[in-house]
């Protein structure tokens, strides 16, 4: 067991190998004395999730709850695998509602955004802070449409999330709010806050100059059938000089293609090959589209940099991140996995690794949204 507890208290985390029996009780034991404003869980799919969100449901009673299934695992040291994470907000700082979302194959109901809206209200002078927190089925195949719905419901509350994952098996994933499992389903948390809080989205990337036209997708699907009028996988395979058959999950890490949309570019990350030769992608793709394949940054320098940034001001307390699994797939493919733990760690960094993410109105690929969590004012930290 590890349990760490950033600044004074202020953020909680506690870790648990995945196959304890009692994990339940002991990450509660782990996180210390209540009452508090959000617990957050990232369970591996060694892990018995459903009981594991049950029993900490009984052992932090009154304590709202969101927890998803992964793909990974960003503890105290950085990457880790087959480790239940645990996240705790206090709440003398923290306050939370959760929204359990079930249904995203059909349109959110109206009541439910009004819920969303009631909820990024809510006056609260003792916290002038907020942001929103996103989990949701990372086999869904409705984050696109999800966020796109959520974010005028949310107006200027920012909102950053993630996909959750099954490893890299892509059977099953699961999210759920307390006790309740939510199969196909997401959850909300909308965060008030006396701590300041910046909502932020990174990635390594770069556009080239190799461009490519989709000229046929099953978008419904996030599939692409052709690229310039020829097979998909084998037109793309053409663009980066390798064989078809040469194609694999750390190809499409290291070589992922990205879209312009509203001035800026965002990752389209492929997710497989199919038997047909067609590519399947982790996020939204249609007929028409132009896509760039996209050039590496040395992935441990930029991470470095960019969680730097966070803290010219002064340091965060904690950072929440949801983190692709493409990034730890690259990372651990060209031996930078060791480094980029460190920085992790080194930046009090606490997360997992997902099928996509979430940042504001979009659903992006092969990025890291968080959460920076910084002391309250007068805190002296």
């Amino acid at each position: 067991m590890r349990q760490a507890v950033e600044d004074g208290g202020l953020v909680r985390s506690a870790e648990m190998p995945a196959r304890d029996s009692r994990a339940a009780a002991r990450l509660a034991a782990a996180l210390g004395p209540g009452p508090f404003g959000l617990v957050a869980v990232f369970a591996p799919p060694a892990a018995d999730f459903a009981a594991l969100m049950t029993g900490l449901a009984a052992a932090l009673p009154g304590a709202p709850l969101i927890g998803c299934t992964t793909a990974g695992e960003i503890g105290a040291g950085g990457y880790v695998e087959d480790t239940i994470l645990a996240l705790a907000l206090p709440a003398a700082h923290f306050a939370a509602r959760t929204i359990p979302l079930p249904d995203l194959a059909a349109p959110i109901p109206p009541r439910t955004l009004a819920e969303v809206v009631r909820a990024r209200s809510a006056a609260d002078p003792a916290r002038p802070h907020a942001f929103a927190f996103l989990v949701v089925d990372g086999l869904s195949r409705r984050e696109d449409a999800l966020v796109a719905a959520l974010a005028p419901a949310l107006g200027p509350v920012p909102l950053f999330g993630g996909s959750a994952g099954d490893g890299t098996r892509f059977e099953r994933t699961l999210v759920a709010a307390g006790a309740e499992t939510i199969p196909g389903g997401a959850v909300l948390a909308v965060i008030r806050t006396d701590c300041p809080v910046r909502v932020f989205s990174l990635d390594h990337l770069r556009p080239s100059t190799r461009r490519m036209v989709v000229t046929d997708a099953d978008p419904a699907r996030r599939l692409v059938r052709r690229i310039n009028g020829e097979p998909a996988a084998r037109e793309y395979a053409r663009l980066l000089g390798k064989d078809p058959g040469q194609l694999s999950t750390f190809t499409f890490a290291a070589h992922p293609v990205v879209v312009r949309l509203g001035g800026a570019h965002h990752v389209r990350a492929i997710q497989r090959v199919t038997p047909e030769g067609e590519l399947v992608f982790f996020s939204a793709i249609d007929e028409g589209l132009v896509l760039t394949l996209a050039e590496a940054e040395d992935m441990v320098a930029h991470l470095d940099r960019s969680l730097a940034r966070l803290g010219e001001g002064g340091a965060p307390a904690a950072i929440w991140a949801c983190d692709c699994i493409l990034r730890r797939v690259e990372a651990r493919e060209s031996q930078a996995l060791p480094a980029l733990g460190r920085v992790l760690a080194r930046h009090r960094v606490r997360g997992f690794s997902t099928y996509g993410e979430q940042i504001n109105g979009l659903h992006v690929n092969q990025t890291m949204t968080g959460v920076a969590i910084y002391p309250p004012p007068g805190a002296g930290a």
